[in-house]
């Protein structure tokens, strides 16, 4: 069990876990969600950190398929700017390593945009918390658990 899976639980949210083998040599860690769990890239969301001008770590939960625009990003969270966080800020900030930070279950809850093509989906997938582990679950479970909102920030 991660961190992710047992707010899940805790919260008694109905919820699915799907684990591959992750490969050490892939390239995406999303794309190898997508193709190894059969899953469609639109439904399969990816957890990225971004830092805005303020100084304030921020998630987005995109689809793998789509680029996070950091102009909408950075609208969305009411600042002027957003860059992609520092790798070792995210891991030490999330207790999450790169290719398995999920949204869910951070050692420091950060504020989290979840991408408004993820209410289309009864139920979309994201990282359960470790390479090779997703968890499927309604976005607007998601959005509870995370305390979330939802913006158009991918493109």
């Amino acid at each position: 069990m991660t961190p992710a899976i047992n707010l899940a639980k805790k919260h008694r949210i109905e919820h699915e876990v799907l684990a591959y083998e992750h490969d050490a040599n892939a390239e995406s860690f999303g794309d190898e969600a997508v193709a190894k769990l059969g899953l469609p890239a639109e439904q399969v969301f990816k957890t990225l950190v971004v830092m805005l001008d303020t100084k304030e770590l921020v998630v987005a939960v995109i689809p793998v398929n789509k680029k996070l625009n950091l102009k909408l990003m950075a609208k969305a969270a009411s600042a002027k700017k957003a860059v992609m966080a520092d790798k070792l800020l995210v891991e030490k900030t999330t207790g999450y390593v790169l290719g398995g930070v999920s949204p869910l279950g951070q050692k420091k809850r950060l504020r989290t945009i979840i991408d408004t093509s993820a209410k289309v989906f009864e139920i979309i997938y994201v990282s359960a918390g470790k390479r090779g582990l997703d968890i499927g679950l309604s976005p607007l479970e998601l959005g509870s658990l995370t305390q979330g909102c939802f913006a158009e920030v991918a493109v």
